[in-house]
């Protein structure tokens, strides 16, 4: 048999590091991560804050399609209440109209405030036609309210309808 020599290894003693960059120049590198670092985190508290008020408005706007759609109902009871009703039918009629009208009101809808003798705003209104007018005053002014126009919050659904005069 052969006898293997064991061979006692001393730890060899690494040379000592040197340094590759000085004080200095660790302290810039230091100060430039720290600016990333402030700024990335500032770049996402304004994604949040985006992100959020986005989502409000999405919350605020999200029954729009539903909104719009009722909005000519509600005008069909505003016209089934201004017809003259002796017989006694209108009552109920009313109160269907009051309650719709409240629920549509209670999810963010706002009727646009037109008013006959108003200045036409082509931004506000939508004119259907033009009436020639008997007096200098009159002109650029309403003369009728075809139907109401209703918000939601800032946005406008639908224009109010309205006849002008020229």
């Amino acid at each position: 048999m052969t006898k293997k020599k064991t061979v006692n290894k001393k730890p060899t003693k690494s040379k000592p590091r040197q340094k590759s960059q000085s004080l200095k120049e660790l302290n810039e590198d230091l100060k430039t991560e720290k600016d990333k670092y402030v700024r990335l985190f500032a770049e996402f508290e304004n994604y949040k804050r985006r992100t959020s008020k986005e989502r409000v408005e999405l919350f605020k706007t999200a029954g729009k399609e539903v909104l719009s759609s009722l909005v000519p109902v509600l005008e069909d009871f505003k016209r089934a209440l201004e017809q003259d009703n002796s017989n006694g039918d209108n009552e109920g009629v009313k109160l269907i109209y009051n309650k719709f009208n409240e629920t549509l009101k209670s999810q963010g809808l706002i009727e646009v405030e037109v008013n006959v003798g108003d200045v036409f705003d082509p931004e506000l209104h939508e004119a259907i036609s033009q009436i020639p007018s008997t007096e200098n005053d009159q002109k650029g002014k309403i003369i009728d309210i075809i139907q109401g126009g209703y918000k939601l919050g800032n946005n406008i659904l639908t224009f109010p309808k309205v006849v002008v005069a020229q």
